[in-house]
């Protein structure tokens, strides 16, 4: 779904910061190729009408946007940035192989009581707080959660302003799709992929050749020939550890591993192929509709949270054009959608595809994240989530705990949770 262009216009007459998403060079790395993003118009629907439509003429959303919010745009931008700047010191500390135990510990490092104070207040409070209006939160910041995170102004601070940062131009794909680089990555690793689901996890004591014991795990999980399993020496969690999710036991662990109650939040999403509804929208006349996303502002009313035309994987050269006709739409709603309410969104379609997921934390500040060691050489990802769910978060995530298993294996103390790493690192320049 495109970006909130529409926001960034303002923004524009400020210059980018070099080196942004470091992990745009991985699809170059393994021969794929970079898709731009297919543009299209924005439109902001509150459940009665537009409060905010995009125009194809630059100064007329100048315009637009001033009379609307003010400067309230180019001042979120600014705060973005600022979130963002010390958010990006992460990949400096990793290129110098510094680690942290901790995802508090991480996001302290990065940008100190203000990230951990920003896990402890909603995205709303933080605004205000920063002097941005009610009417600018309401109408621009809610419709970025609520389709990038399927919830509200109530989701924490920093997942709030790591939403806000995607709707920075510049975004990207990968031609015949994203799920390419990591079938790529696993590939270019060389690493035995063992399809199969994990059942459970126990701690084992082993002789070495030398007769010393050794402390191993023995992970046990079923495959399509049955149920089998291994040991090893360390072990890396990355799935969610719910019972609705990755239902791992951990047997016979002293102290036992917690459990982590942290609910997911369930998003639908809805793919139809057909001509939608125009004067659902307030449009009667189709021609004068030129939306290809649709945006939503907080209503009970509402049963969606956006919609907005896909495009294919593939470079098809269809730019900027919006079909009047059939075309593939996207819609996000909290609900399976009722046949009525397709009918009410759609004057005709032929293909409906219906996926229901657990896509991401349910966020309610204060948040307390699950611990990166769970015990001595196991290690989980997916605690990261509680603070921001993102692809770009588990990358970082992922790197943490290799870095992390790493230097606790060779004893390398002076390489995890250091403090004033910015400060230190700019005296080795």
């Amino acid at each position: 779904m495109p970006a909130l262009r529409l926001l960034l216009l303002l923004a524009a007459l400020c210059p980018p910061v070099p080196g942004r998403r470091p992990q745009r060079d991985a699809p170059g790395k393994i021969g794929l190729s970079v898709a731009p993003a297919h543009g299209s118009l924005v439109g902001i629907y509150n459940g009665e009408e537009f409060v905010f439509e995009e125009s194809s003429w630059y100064i007329v959303n100048l315009l637009k946007l001033l009379w609307h919010y003010g400067l309230n745009p180019l001042r979120m931008y600014m705060w973005v940035e600022d979130v963002l700047d010390k958010f990006m010191r992460i990949y400096r500390y990793q290129t110098h192989d510094y680690a942290f135990s901790s995802n508090e510990r991480l996001l302290h490092a990065l940008g100190g009581n203000d990230f951990i104070r920003m896990l402890n207040q909603t995205i709303d409070e933080a605004m205000q707080k920063a002097g941005f209006s009610h009417k600018f939160i309401n109408e621009v910041v809610c419709p970025a959660m609520r389709v990038n995170y399927g919830q509200g102004v109530n989701i924490n601070g920093f997942v709030g302003a790591i939403s806000l940062a995607g709707v920075e131009s510049g975004l990207w794909s990968v031609k015949g799709g994203n799920k390419l680089v990591c079938t790529g990555l696993i590939y270019a690793s060389k690493a035995e992929v063992i399809p199969g689901t994990v059942l459970s996890i126990e701690p084992k004591i082993r002789p070495r050749p030398t007769g010393d014991p050794v402390k191993l795990y023995q992970v046990t999980y079923n495959t399509t020939s049955g149920l089998t399993g291994d040991t090893y020496d360390i072990v890396v969690i990355a799935a969610p550890l719910s019972r609705k999710m990755a239902n791992i036991t951990f047997k016979n662990f002293d102290p036992p591993v917690p459990d982590f109650p942290n609910p997911y939040h369930q998003t639908v999403t809805t793919f139809v192929h057909g001509r939608l509804n125009t004067s659902f929208f307030g449009y009667g006349d189709p021609s004068a509709f030129h939306f290809g996303a649709i945006f939503t502002t907080e209503n009970p009313k509402l049963f969606i949270n956006s919609l907005g035309v896909v495009s294919p994987v593939e470079d098809v050269g269809s730019e900027g054009k919006l079909p009047l006709q059939s075309a593939v739409w996207k819609v996000f709603s909290k609900e399976v959608l009722t046949k009525e309410q397709l009918n009410l969104l759609f004057s005709s379609y032929d293909s409906v595809k219906v996926k229901k997921w657990l896509a991401y934390p349910h966020y309610s500040p204060p948040e307390k994240c699950p611990p990166v060691i769970l015990h001595d050489k196991i290690y989980y990802l997916n605690g990261i989530e509680r603070a921001a769910s993102a692809m770009e978060m588990s990358a970082i995530a992922a790197k943490n705990a290799a870095l992390l298993a790493y230097h606790r294996w060779y004893g390398n103390t002076d390489r995890i949770d250091q403090e004033d790493l910015h400060e230190k690192l700019k005296t080795e320049l």
